[in-house]
């Protein structure tokens, strides 16, 4: 029976984390050279962790099933990433970031963990300006701020909407270096299907080529996933339509244990369901609402366009309710109300399924041109999906799935229930409760990839000097490529009518019936029975 330890430091929350790194073991220079660390996903979390493993002069394999590491879905994020610097002098702290996280994800998250997460912070946005992230900065020359959703400081740093792909290319920056230094190996178009545990350990995985077909065996002495989330089991989400928790599925049914997983982050502000055809939905950044209001009729059923609707049978229903925060709410509030709000027949559009985001107020206020600089690529990105300007009529807007708090359970040194197995960024439990505030992902993950993982996974090696390298012709490598090899046989032999697309269509539709923004015991044991048919009918016509 495997007993949870989550391995938290003694002492007051402020002084764990000095109290770890002065008290870790240390694996000196010479012995990183003999260690080999395999390190699954390419996102923000993945590529910072391999370019600092590498840097310290590990062996690090990298895998990712993108072409290039830059194609990670970190790139999607769009708004912002925090940190306590407290430039605006507003009152901000290491420990109100801590606790704003803590408070925002309902008070479901492990508390040493998000402390550390915003104690390293400032040191995060150091790094990625050392690296050339553009951050937006002040006539000044210093570094700018704005406001998202939960909060009443201003401390998320931006690169105009397109905050997670400047990170990447940061990141990525560095990971590149590693990979001409030689310390980090990069495996491109893999996916991984199975984790190699020998006596107890985690000590490889089994990777598919996804050009060649090629099965193959790859060993270290650890291996950390940095594999996202599982947003996109409600086929319809913000997430790339090929991210998915394959990965860290495959290390669950080898024993790691899973925490939270019923948490789902449901995003206030997507790009309403256009077509039937959609394969996935598209973000528009919870910073829109610094500047845009959320609106409905006051009118059941007003079909009328948004601009013909005079000011007095508007209803800014978050001013209204949340008055403390106005359109800045936490993303679940922000979403349940406008589910209410379109539940309750006041939605606008076609369907019905939607609420307005308008600018007209900040445009007259600051000017075309300011909004512009804000989010221009992302007005730009709303009109050429829907046809509409922004600049001249309001967003429409609709909650969809974006974020999985829930992950593989990890201790304080993000190591799974398996000795050796560690999970970093969204792919772990740890940080975010039952709901995550808005750019504390991007914060989380260069945090665990930079600063982190680095120090708790050389605790762990400090213990595998010893061990030579890990062969990969044992019996535990061979008895794994058999079972990988045996199941795509058994799904290449149904021979079926219906596409893997159309099952994970339905499927994506049954979950969000019965378990998405709102569940009851009624809904969710109905959709447990139609998932179970749903899975023979797989097995028989895929």
């Amino acid at each position: 029976m495997v007993t949870l330890n989550s391995k938290i430091p003694e002492g007051p929350l402020a002084e764990k984390w000095s109290k770890y790194k002065s008290s870790m073991k240390l694996v000196n220079p010479a012995n990183k050279k003999k260690l080999d660390i395999i390190l699954v996903g390419t996102g923000l979390a993945g590529a910072s962790a391999a370019s600092s493993l590498g840097e310290l002069g590990y062996n690090v394999k990298v895998f990712c099933f993108q072409d290039t590491p830059r194609r990670a879905h970190s790139v999607a994020a769009q708004g912002g990433i925090n940190a306590a610097k407290n430039y605006k002098n507003d009152g901000d702290s290491v420990y109100r970031l801590f606790y704003d996280m803590i408070k925002g994800g309902d008070y479901r998250a492990r508390e040493a963990n998000v402390y550390r997460a915003a104690e390293v912070s400032n040191a995060t946005i150091d790094q990625l300006t050392a690296q050339g992230v553009p951050f937006a900065r002040e006539y000044g020359g210093t570094l700018d701020n704005r406001s998202f959703g939960g909060v009443q400081v201003s401390r998320t740093f931006y690169a105009k909407g397109q905050t997670g792909q400047q990170c990447i290319l940061g990141a990525y920056s560095g990971l590149s270096r590693q990979v001409k230094n030689g310390t980090v190996k990069m495996f491109s178009r893999r996916e991984m299907l199975e984790l190699i545990i020998v006596d107890g350990k985690a000590r490889g995985i089994i990777t598919r080529n996804l050009i060649t077909g090629e099965i193959e065996r790859h060993s270290g002495h650890a291996v950390v996933l940095a594999t996202g989330g599982y947003g996109t089991i409600y086929y319809l989400s913000t997430l790339a339509v090929n991210s998915n928790a394959s990965a860290a599925w495959t290390a669950y049914k080898k024993g790691a244990f899973w925490g939270n997983p019923s948490f789902i982050q449901i995003h206030p502000s997507s790009i309403p369901v256009l077509n039937d055809y959609q394969a996935k939905l598209t973000l528009m950044s919870e910073s829109l609402r610094n500047d845009g209001r959320v609106w409905a009729p006051k009118k059941k059923g007003d079909k009328r366009p948004a601009n013909d609707i005079p000011e007095e049978e508007r209803d800014y229903y978050l001013e209204r309710r949340y008055p403390a925060y106005g359109n800045l709410v936490p993303r679940d509030v922000g979403s349940r109300a406008a589910k209410e709000r379109c539940d309750a027949g006041y939605g606008v559009g076609d369907t019905g399924l939607a609420v307005n985001l308008d600018f007209k107020d900040a445009i007259a206020k600051q000017g075309k041109e300011a909004i512009e600089e804000k989010y221009g690529n992302l007005f730009e990105m709303y009109e050429k999906i829907t046809g509409i300007n922004p600049y001249e009529e309001p967003m429409r807007i609709y909650p969809a799935g974006h974020y999985t708090m829930g992950g593989l359970w990890v201790d304080y040194e993000l190591m799974t229930t398996i000795p050796g197995l560690f999970a970093i960024g969204e792919s772990n439990f740890s940080d975010h409760g039952a709901n995550r505030l808005g750019a504390s992902s991007l914060m989380q993950c260069s945090g665990d990839g930079y600063f982190i993982i680095p120090n708790t996974i050389g605790n762990y090696l400090a213990d595998e000097i010893r061990t030579p390298k890990i062969p990969t012709d044992t019996h535990e490598f061979e008895e794994a490529e058999k079972a990988v090899k045996s199941k795509i046989e058994k799904l290449l032999s149904v021979n079926g009518r219906q596409t893997v697309t159309s099952f994970h269509k339905r499927l994506g539709k049954i979950l969000w019936d019965y378990s998405g923004m709102t569940r009851n015991e009624e809904g969710l044991k109905k959709g447990l029975v139609l998932v179970d048919e749903l899975e023979k009918e797989f097995w028989k016509d895929v």
